[in-house]
């Protein structure tokens, strides 16, 4: 009898120290960063395509209605990685990718590794100067230039320093995966963060594995679509062998919008997106951000703060228990609380840049450096413009608060495509009085 009670006794206790079992305070972390695609380009943000598992993250998570990045491939991904605006680094165009390096700017990887992170990146990289490895990630692979699938097209990648062959009939985003896939199976005991800039769908576009013979152009960008969603849902099912879900951050997003060759089809809801890839619309840099935590995110929430791609930085520190840089600007806005579900504090504007050019905007208003305001309760199909004579109390009001925010952030300019030392040197001056 003694011995009956005493395992009974046992099991309790082991159930109530596994019940009691706080959850991982470090998240293990997937940024997803697919390559020119806007809202138009997912279903679950209302694009005609399908994408059945990038639906089910944000049905087991939460959709960020107004995420902004810049509107071109460089500059948007030097903003996410350093948590800083352009005219800050100076990386304003894709020509100017020399003007950031790592004894000027920290990027994402250093400051999550002083947390106890390791780190990869896997995808494309070109845009920004150096490598992943320089710059802070354990590990990597990558690839020179963007949209890249096959051998014709990519005869060569880098893996950790090393020069690969990519095989004829061997499809580079597979190898790609495969490469997340064995990192994190490796490191599966320790957290990670993982920055995953895929080439889909970045053009050319060509055929997929997937692809019949003799496909169409638009069946052809369709299916480039459907081969992104395909690795995303692949994988998810790898973190859940791994049971690694409950203790991952999954988040996808685009680097910037549709690119031209997909805006007609890239609608939403049936509708035309006002813009497109590298213009200062809508189109150019509202993109999808789905956020998924099982156990942790709330599910099938939409949630319709603002947030810009500056924000990932002081987001994934705080999730990661990281200490921020010291010493520099960061234009960084956590909302950590809101992928938890909590309110937070939610950002008033976001701002846009893309050399030379910018914008401010807020819940309904968007004043540009060319002091155009626009009416955008009809965003993301129409942005109405104002007539200074014409407005209302509130767009006047709008007006002044927009560009009061403007005045704090100037447009960027950086050494030209020649590179001149001239102009270098006028660029690091310009980038010292804005820090």
């Amino acid at each position: 009898m003694r011995t009956h009670f005493t395992i009974v006794a046992l099991i309790g206790m082991a159930m109530t120290s596994l019940l009691a079992a706080p959850t991982p305070s470090k998240p293990n972390i997937i940024l997803i960063l697919s390559d020119d695609v806007g809202l138009g380009d997912v279903h679950c943000t209302g694009g005609p395509f399908k994408t059945p598992n990038l639906d089910a993250l944000a049905a087991g998570g939460t959709r960020f209605e107004y995420c902004y990045s810049t509107p071109l491939c460089g500059p948007s991904r030097c903003q996410l990685l350093t948590g800083r605006y352009p005219f800050r680094t100076g990386l304003i165009n894709n020509q100017s990718h020399n003007a950031v390096a790592p004894d000027r700017e920290t990027m994402i990887p250093t400051v999550m590794k002083k947390a106890g992170y390791v780190t990869a990146s896997a995808g494309k990289w070109g845009q920004i100067c150096l490598g992943p490895g320089e710059w802070g990630f354990d590990e990597y692979i990558v690839f020179k230039g963007s949209g890249r699938y096959w051998r014709d097209q990519a005869t060569i990648y880098t893996l950790n320093g090393q020069q690969k062959d990519l095989p004829e009939g061997k499809y580079l985003p597979d190898r790609m995966h495969d490469f997340v896939v064995d990192f994190i199976t490796r490191h599966k005991d320790q957290p990670f963060f993982v920055y995953y800039p895929m080439s889909h769908i970045h053009g050319p576009i060509v055929r997929t594995p997937d692809s019949q013979p003799g496909a169409s152009k638009d069946q052809l960008y369709s299916d480039n679509v459907e081969y992104m969603d395909k690795l995303v849902g692949k994988l998810m099912t790898e973190l859940d062998r791994l049971k690694l879900r409950e203790r991952t951050l999954v988040l996808f997003t685009g680097d910037n919008g549709t690119a031209r060759f997909g805006v007609e089809a890239a609608t939403v809801n049936g509708k035309a997106i006002s813009g497109q890839k590298a213009t200062m619309l809508e189109g150019g840099s509202r993109v999808p951000l789905v956020v998924n935590w099982p156990g942790t995110t709330p599910a099938g929430k939409v949630n319709r703060d603002l947030t810009d791609f500056s924000d990932f930085f002081a987001t994934f520190a705080e999730l990661g228990g990281a200490k921020l840089p010291g010493g520099v600007t960061l234009d960084s806005h956590s909302f950590a609380p809101q992928i938890k579900g909590q309110k937070g504090t939610p950002r008033e504007w976001v701002y846009v840049e893309l050399n030379g050019r910018s914008y401010v905007r807020d819940a309904r208003y968007k004043l540009t450096h060319r002091d155009e305001l626009f009416d955008l309760r009809e965003a993301p199909f129409k942005e109405i413009l104002i007539a200074k004579e014409t407005a209302s109390p509130e767009a006047v009001a709008a007006r002044t608060k927009l560009q009061a925010i403007l005045d704090q952030h100037p447009t960027g300019t950086a050494a030209g495509p020649d590179g001149s030392k001239k102009a270098a040197k006028k660029a690091k001056k310009l980038r010292r009085q804005r820090q």
